[in-house]
Parts: C-alpha cells; sequence; structure tokens
C-alpha cells in the first residue's frame, strides 16, 4: 500500500512540473522573449521522410510479389472472370491515385523543408480545382460503382432454371448441408426441432421435405449452374469461396442466396496445381468464435455423370432417421384424431336438435 503511494504521488509530482514547464514556455512565447532553434533536426526528418518512402514503397512491392499467388488463386467460375476484371480494374485505379498521392506527400515534406527566411504563400480557395477535384473522383467511382452493381445483381438475382440447389447453413463450429430429393423442391425446416439428431430442424410434415437429404460435404457438376442458399442459426458466418470467387454473408434471420457455374472439376484444379492432395473449400472469413478455425468444408466438383451417380447414392434423412420421422406421423394421426373427434362433437348437438 505504502508502495502505491509513493507511485502516485511520483506521478502527481511530474504532472505538476510538465504543467509548469508548458506554462513557461507559453508565457516566453507571449511575452516575445521565446526564440526556436530549428537546427539539424529538421533536415534529418526531411531526409527520413524520403527514406521510409524508398524503403517502405520496396517493402510494399515485394510483399505484393511474393504474396500474390497465395491472393489469387486460379479461377473455377464462369463469373469469377468478370469479378477479377472489376476487382483488378479497381485496384489499378486506385493504386495509381495512391502511388502519386504519397509520392507528392513525402517529396513534398522533403523539397518544403523548414528554412531561414522562407514563408508560406496562403493560398485560401480555387473554384477551378475544387471542381476538378471533386468532378474527376464522382465521374471514375461512379463507373466503378455502376459495373459492379450491375455485376452484383446479375449473380445474386434469379439463378438460371434447373439450377442445382444446395442449401447451407452456418452453426458453431462448422457447416450443414442439404440438398432436395428428386422432387427438387427443399422442404420447410423450423428452428424449434432442431436438436441432436435433427439438426437443420427438418418438418417432416411437409412433404417435399421427406425426401431431402444432407451431406458431410458439397458436391457440384461441372458446368452447370449453382444455387446456394444461405442460412445461419446462430451468430454472422460468411461463405467463402475463393476459387469460385464467391463471398456471401450468413445472417442469422435473414436468407440469403448465391448463384454460380464451376469451370473446373477437382481433378482438373489437381493437375493444374500439381497437387494431388487439393480441394475446393468453403471457408467462413469472419472471426465468428472461438473454434472459427473449424468452419471450414470441402467441395467437390464432378463432372456431370459423376455428380448423378454421386446423387443417386444418397438416402434421405427421414430414411436415415425412421424415428423422426414416425415422430412426426403419430403426431400427425394424433391431429387427424383430435379433428375427426372435434367434428363429431360438434355434430351430436345438431343431431339431437334435429330429432
Amino acid at each position: 500500500m505504502t508502495t502505491l503511494g509513493i507511485l502516485l504521488v511520483l506521478v502527481l509530482l511530474l504532472v505538476v512540473f510538465g504543467l509548469l514547464f508548458r506554462l513557461q514556455i507559453m508565457t516566453s512565447i507571449f511575452s516575445g522573449s521565446s526564440s526556436r532553434e530549428i537546427g539539424v533536426s529538421n533536415r534529418v526528418n526531411a531526409i527520413l521522410f524520403i527514406i521510409f518512402m524508398i524503403v517502405g514503397g520496396a517493402a510494399f512491392a515485394w510483399s505484393f510479389i511474393d504474396n500474390y499467388d497465395k491472393m489469387n488463386p486460379p479461377i473455377a467460375s464462369v463469373h469469377g472472370h468478370a469479378t477479377e476484371r472489376m476487382f483488378w480494374t479497381t485496384m489499378i485505379i486506385l493504386g495509381i491515385v495512391f502511388t502519386l498521392t504519397q509520392i507528392l506527400l513525402f517529396v513534398y515534406s522533403y523539397k518544403y523543408q523548414h528554412k531561414e527566411g522562407r514563408r508560406a504563400f496562403f493560398f485560401p480557395h480555387n473554384n477551378k480545382i475544387e471542381v476538378i477535384w471533386t468532378l474527376i473522383p464522382a465521374i471514375v467511382m461512379a463507373g466503378l460503382v455502376f459495373a459492379g452493381w450491375k455485376e452484383w445483381t446479375r449473380i445474386t438475382g434469379p439463378a438460371p432454371k434447373g439450377s442445382v440447389v444446395v442449401e447451407v447453413m452456418g452453426k458453431q463450429f462448422n457447416w450443414l448441408v442439404r440438398y432436395p430429393g428428386r422432387d427438387q423442391k427443399l422442404g420447410v425446416v423450423n428452428y424449434r426441432l432442431i436438436d441432436a439428431t435433427n439438426e437443420f430442424g427438418f418438418d417432416l410434415s411437409d412433404k417435399n421435405g421427406i425426401d431431402d437429404f444432407v451431406a458431410p460435404e458439397i458436391h457440384v457438376p461441372k458446368g452447370h449452374p449453382v444455387l446456394l442458399k444461405i442460412r445461419s442459426r446462430d451468430v454472422l458466418h460468411a461463405v467463402y469461396m475463393p476459387h469460385f470467387r464467391v463471398q456471401m454473408y450468413a445472417v442469422p434471420g435473414m436468407p440469403t442466396k448465391f448463384w454460380f457455374t464451376p469451370t473446373k472439376t477437382t481433378d482438373e484444379m489437381r493437375a493444374q496445381t500439381g497437387n494431388p492432395k487439393f480441394n475446393y473449400e468453403l471457408a467462413c472469413n469472419q472471426i465468428c468464435g472461438r473454434g472459427h478455425f473449424a468452419m471450414k468444408l470441402n467441395i467437390i466438383v464432378d463432372e456431370p455423370d459423376d455428380y448423378v451417380a454421386w446423387y443417386g447414392q444418397q438416402k434421405s434423412f427421414s430414411e436415415q432417421n425412421p424415428d423422426v420421422l414416425a415422430g412426426f406421423k403419430q403426431k400427425s394421426d394424433n391431429l387427424v384424431d383430435n379433428e375427426t373427434a372435434a367434428s363429431a362433437a360438434a355434430v351430436v348437438p345438431t343431431a339431437k336438435a334435429s330429432l
């Protein structure tokens, strides 16, 4: 306790001395008795600006070149090429502006360092310059936004007819995948029905959900549109498929969607990358909790015939979990019996009255 008190006293003394020093300087300035010596430190700082620009620019260029392949994996979807063009067009425009402004910033800091006898020119306003540097960025930005909006509405709009439908649901801490059965219609799900067995919340009272099935990984056919229906069971996740240039948030309580067309099978990509263990992956790029590292799922792109064969081998959730289906049937039978009994109870008074 004594040590803490001594430390507090020392801190307060330092604060008081600092305030007295500042007060003395301000008094000297206002009385006109203070003169500031610039010395060599100003020139040293000006030179350091130039060194920082050169060394920092070189480090940035090296880092960019060294990590280019990691930042830009091979494209494996139709829309990915348009997205890539749009991204690099934006980066080139911004990169040129960024480079020019940074060079001017550091060079001007060196060129116009303080020197005795030189005064800065006061330049209050210029309408022409204001119009130029407002109008040009506005036009460029409008063009970039319009191009992005056009591409975004295309890939998030209605999917082509006959698209393969896959529902992906994120939860802490893995992904759940559901496919429609032979009727190609996903059944209703209800979060109140979620338990250790029925993780999706299948409502098997809906006939469209009887043939739906779940899968431990995503299978999609090459060259065929795929519609991703995306949901979250708890917190914000992100459906990120870098090779397909797919990025869409999984938002609790708000279904989202994204469609794309794969162009390279998993085997073709393994041959292209020279990695026999390569797999496309779905990863969550949001920090969704302590187990975020586990939010990864393999994606297998098959040839159309192989996809059909895989699809035909899958068993529906109701077939794999007959007890769950039986529970829904029992509830349905009880509901029918209750409705019949209620109808009979309503008919009896009417029959008595007619007698």
